[in-house]
């Protein structure tokens, strides 16, 4: 079976049943890339990413979207919405001409959060149940037929853990590059699979039913250039202890701010989670 990124052949992994659908994922990984993917992904995603799905009552029991959407001040995402923030206006300062769309935004917690702390124009495009519930609290999401008149309008692309949920991660790819003007910003969040190449399956990342698609740096790369942007590796990323600090809380099952987590040391566990888990080595990328 081919890569779907660079077209050499894959291996086969192994297998793993999922919690939630009750069915044997099987996975393949590329020699050459070193992508590795579901072969035999669950496609019904009016089923996957239904209202049980951001209650946190789906394949994903960790997620808090609904809540976070009526309730953002007291939501521990405010952590990752901030320091996504940081770090597009650290790599693209933001003016009050920046467009910015945020691609697969769920529940737009970062529209909303760039529009509240930032003069850009920011809006989401996203195809879940929950887009209409966020629309409903007046933040301006796009529906899949709105993209094609929207081709070359951005100056920034975001994909906060999107990259993993799709099938084929190049035309996606391409599909926000068309988006974006020549010389445009996307900066995406996903998992990183190197440190786990040779026990992949203990990788609580690791959710067929969702997460289909797991890149290492250099597979992103591969994609990348394949759909027609120029990979770069900022020097630092000041927006990384956030982002950092929200998946640690989201790990541990931490939904809402309290005094107890506002008093560790947030520096230093940040730093540690980034040197072992290698999170935040990923490229970004600018439309050519």
């Amino acid at each position: 079976m081919p890569c779907p990124i660079c077209g050499s052949q894959t291996q086969a992994l192994g297998e793993l049943r999922g919690a939630y659908f009750k069915t044997d994922f099987r996975f393949r990984r590329c020699p050459e890339c070193r992508f590795t993917f579901v072969e035999n992904p669950s496609t019904d995603f009016a089923r996957i990413y239904d209202e049980k799905y951001y209650r946190g009552e789906g394949a994903d029991a960790s997620l808090d979207y609904l809540n976070e959407l009526e309730h953002p001040e007291e939501s521990v995402r405010v952590y990752e919405w901030r320091g996504v923030l940081k770090a597009v206006n650290a790599l693209r300062p933001l003016n009050a001409e920046t467009q910015w769309l945020d691609f697969g935004c769920g529940n737009g917690g970062v529209v909303r959060y760039a529009r509240d702390h930032s003069p850009c124009r920011a809006c989401g495009f996203e195809e879940g149940w929950i887009a209409d519930q966020a629309r409903g609290k007046g933040i301006p999401i796009l529906q899949r037929g709105d993209l094609a008149g929207q081709a070359g309008q951005f100056d920034v692309v975001t994909a906060i853990e999107v990259l993993e949920h799709v099938t084929d991660p190049v035309a996606c790819l391409k599909e926000i590059r068309a988006l974006l003007k020549p010389g445009g910003l996307q900066f995406f969040t996903t998992g990183n699979a190197r440190p786990f190449r040779e026990n992949f399956f203990k990788w609580g990342y690791v959710l067929p039913e969702i997460h289909i698609s797991y890149f290492e740096p250099e597979t992103l790369e591969r994609a990348l250039k394949a759909a027609g942007f120029r990979s770069a590796y900022p020097r630092s990323n000041p927006g990384i202890n956030d982002i950092i600090r929200f998946k640690i809380l989201k790990k541990f099952g931490w939904r809402k701010h309290a005094l107890s987590e506002k008093l560790l040391p947030w520096p230093l566990l940040s730093r540690l989670a980034a040197w072992r888990f290698k999170i935040g080595v990923h490229p970004i990328a600018w439309a050519v």
